[in-house]
């Protein structure tokens, strides 16, 4: 974002980003001055005069919509062209999501953010790190494929994932891991041998790739999220179930990062401590 500028730095500013624009648009003197009904002679001495003078406000606007570039841009307050509406719908999305989190959307995200730290909060266990008979019973009555072909999709997925240079946080409330081992709540149904299996699974993982995949438990009854994935500085992704609302305005992203941090820094277990937690939870399964 510029700083100040004095005044003839601004008018100078002025006629050389109105000048880009024209080019950008192939738009002439003589169209631009239709467009904004104008006297041709009254623009031509805006992109011409050598001055501190500046064109009215109205005509700065009406070039600026013509153009299709914001009045901000023009005068060298933003370093984008965008129009403040045109921002606000690149910056903010909203996509629909299926019941299963791996599906394509969010395996482009996370291509798109490869190198960057990821931090996670998922709506039940991560999926990235879900046994085969796990995804089957959670998402099977769901999926519009046949479920294998769904979790053969998820593992090629997932295994590039655990290849990829990214590195990943992951927040789940202390509730989630005693509800997935009793079989309660949401897990109500679930046998004890594909809970075993993916206790197992879990414990490997975390233990296996620390500390590129740290996961951490923040106690709910103090702090509450969302589910949502934060793809570094690029996009912050709340799931709300049905749909997917990304952010991408670095403001938002922050304020999300923000959050999450804060799960971490107030976590009741640490990413060392959730290995052996498990493996004590394991013994209660039944």
């Amino acid at each position: 974002m510029p700083n100040m500028m004095t005044k003839i730095e601004r008018a100078t500013r002025f006629r050389q980003r109105l000048a880009v624009a024209m080019k950008q648009t192939n738009t002439s003197q003589s169209g631009l001055a239709r467009a904004i009904q104008a006297d041709r002679s009254t623009l031509s001495q805006a992109l011409t005069d050598d001055g501190a003078r500046l064109p009215s406000a109205h005509l700065i606007g009406a070039c600026a919509s013509a153009l299709g570039v914001s009045s901000d841009w023009l005068l060298g307050l933003s370093d984008r062209p965008e129009s403040a509406a045109d921002l606000l719908s690149n910056s903010f999305e909203v996509s629909q999501a299926p019941r299963a989190h791996v599906d394509e959307q969010i395996f482009d995200w996370h291509r798109e953010a490869l190198g960057y730290k990821i931090r996670h909060v998922p709506a039940t266990l991560p999926d990235m790190l879900k046994t085969d008979a796990m995804l089957a019973w959670e998402y099977g009555p769901h999926m519009g494929r046949t479920t294998q072909q769904a979790i053969n999709a998820s593992r090629d997925r997932q295994e590039w994932m655990h290849n990829s240079r990214s590195e990943y946080e992951i927040a789940m409330p202390l509730y989630e891991v005693e509800s997935f081992v009793r079989a309660t709540g949401y897990y109500t149904g679930l046998t004890a041998a594909i809970r075993l299996a993916q206790t197992d699974q879990l414990i490997t993982l975390s233990r296996a790739l620390y500390p590129r995949l740290r996961i951490y438990q923040f106690d709910a009854r103090r702090l509450y999220s969302a589910p949502i994935t934060i793809f570094g500085p690029l996009l912050a992704v709340l799931y709300t179930g049905g749909h997917y609302m990304a952010f991408r305005d670095s403001q938002r992203i922050e304020t999300f990062t923000g959050d999450f941090d804060l799960l971490v820094r107030e976590a009741q277990r640490t990413a060392r401590d959730f290995p052996d937690f498990l493996t004590d939870m394991r013994a209660l399964i039944r």
